[in-house]
Parts: C-alpha cells; structure tokens; sequence
C-alpha cells in the first residue's frame, strides 16, 4: 500500500515525467526513421492539434461543430496565397490570425443557434468556403488547383511538434482558467449558468474562435506536406470527421483523450486510406457508431474503471494478507 500512496501522491510528476518522456522519444524520431515515418507523424501530429483544439471548444460545451475543415482549408489557402510573399513564420501567424477572424464573424452569427442546428450551419460551412474557393480559383483567376513549395519534412515535423505542446498547454491553462469553469457551466446547463451572471455567449464565440486559430495554424503548416492543394482537397470534410472521430474515441473528459485518439485514428487515417481506400469512409463510420454505443466516454473513461477495479483488487489482497498475519498470531 506504501506504493499505492506515493503513486496517488506523486501522480502529477509521474505524468509530467511520463509525457517528458513521450515527448523526447517522439522527437527522435527523425534520427533513426525514415523519411516516410518522419512525413506519417507530421501528419499525425497534424490531428492532434485538431482533435485536442477542437475538443477544447465542443468537448466543454456541448456545442457540435462540424466546421474544423473550414478554418484548416483557410491555413492552407493562406500559405498557397503568400507562400512567395512572406517568411514562413509569418504566414503561420497570418493563418492563425484569418482563422481567428473567420471563426469571430461565424461565431457571432451561429453560436445563439442551439443543438443541430449549429451543427448542420457550421457542416454547411464547409461546403460554403469550398464553393467559394472554387468560384475564386476556377471563374476569376482561371486556375485548377495552387502548387505548394515543398519544405524539409523534418523542420516541418519540429514546427507541428512545437504547435502540439503549444496547443496542449494552451487548452490545460484554459481548462483552469474562469472561462474553463464557464464553459463547463454552458455544457452542463446554459440557461443555469446564465442566470449565474455568465455572458455565455461572449464565451463561446472568444472560446470557439481561439479553439480555431491551432487549426488553422495546423493547416498552413501541413500545406508543405501536401505539395498540391485545390479548394476539394483543402475544405475536405475528412477534417471536420476525423478529429471529432479522434476526440470522441479517445474521450473528450481528460486532456489526454483526444491525443490518444489522433495516434489511433492517424495511424488508421494513413494505412486504410491506401489499402483500402473504398473502404475507408465506410470503415470510420462504423468505428465511430461503435464508439458511441459502447464507449460513451471514450478510451480516457475506462482508466477510472480499471484504477477502481485495481484499487479494489490490491485491497482485497491487503486485507487478506492481513488476514493471515493475524491467523499466523
């Protein structure tokens, strides 16, 4: 039982040093793997920011949006736009920054609808930026698609790795912060917490565009990896899915559910779609029916499961060791 307390005393550090260690194994990864395992991880990571940005909005306050390939679509076309205008750098800020904007003027627009009807307005964002990107490109600049200059793979691996932490500890001090705790309230009764002096509706739209600026920051960096973009390939409605799949399998109550997810379903994302790729949407959706029937909480709701069964497990062995002791007096 002295290891069971120091566990539960020490449990923090043990996690910190836990995902230290995660953190430096994974930033390794480029110097003993190959080009391919380095491009496959980049991308991974890639979902990890959508999934753990976009839970840190829907996952708080019950709020489906369905929008996350609309303002990722938007970080692409801003590094597509002034990739030989502006350092790199800087176009990441900029596509963080249009995203933000986008996400503000949508929010203030949306976020007083309620339940699916905020869900079919954002899905139906998608569609909408994917027409007019389509419109822009193939009617007034007369063009099929944008090439994307091709950077290291490996410098974008170290920039994407950067933005996850970024964006982890972005969400953990949010999360703690008052507009955590309001969030919390709107998701768990909103007329409640309005009647509590909460300004629900300013803290959804601030909360929805800030959850908005790591995807598009996500997309501006992953349009390099792409090499090619055009409006179907940009506002791809497999982003908004995938991480909502990858939130919703790994469990949106704990920070960590989300990443787990995005591992998952990342490593999915890469081998079914080139296997088998007629598949592949059928394949998610069924994982996804699953999930939710039998996994309400996803794969972060079965730890306090199996830590209540161990505890009850290495109690029951106390006892009766306890049990003999006092047999063997």
């Amino acid at each position: 039982m002295d290891i069971v307390r120091s566990f539960t005393t020490h449990r923090r550090l043990l996690w910190a040093g836990l995902l230290v260690l995660v953190l430096i194994l994974i930033a390794t990864v480029p110097l003993y793997g190959g080009k391919y395992q380095t491009f496959l991880l980049a991308f991974i990571l890639m979902y990890v920011i959508m999934a753990v940005a976009w839970a840190m909005f829907s996952g708080a306050t019950g709020y489906m949006s369905l929008a996350p390939a609309a303002f990722f679509g938007v970080g692409i076309y801003v590094m597509a736009l002034l990739q030989y205008e502006l350092p790199f750098p800087l176009i990441i800020v900029i596509g963080g920054l249009a995203s933000f904007g986008l996400a503000l003027l949508v929010g203030l627009v949306t976020l007083r609808l309620r339940g699916m009807y905020f869900a079919i307005f954002t899905f139906g964002l998608v569609m909408l930026m994917q027409q007019i990107f389509n419109y822009l490109e193939s009617v007034r600049a007369h063009i099929h698609g944008r090439s994307i200059i091709p950077l290291d793979v490996t410098m974008l691996f170290y920039i994407m790795l950067g933005l996850v932490v970024i964006t982890v500890l972005a969400v953990y001090f949010i999360r703690r912060s008052r507009y955590g705790l309001a969030m919390l309230s709107i998701g768990g009764n909103e007329e409640a917490a309005e009647h509590m002096g909460v300004n629900t509706t300013m803290v959804k739209v601030l909360t929805f565009a800030i959850s908005t600026v790591f995807m598009g920051v996500a997309g501006v960096v992953a349009a390099p990896l792409m090499i090619y973009v055009n409006p179907s390939i940009a506002f791809n409605v497999t982003y908004s899915f995938l991480p909502i799949l990858m939130a919703v399998f790994g469990g949106m109550g704990q920070l960590y559910g989300p990443i787990v997810g995005a591992f998952v379903f990342g490593y999915l994302d890469a081998t079914i779609r080139v296997r088998f790729f007629n598949y592949f949407m059928i394949t998610f959706g069924i994982i996804l029916v699953v999930v939710i029937l039998f996994l309400p909480n996803g794969i972060a709701g079965l730890v306090p499961l199996v830590r209540d069964k161990l505890g009850r497990r290495i109690l029951r062995l106390r006892n009766g060791g306890e049990g003999e002791q006092h047999a063997n007096t």
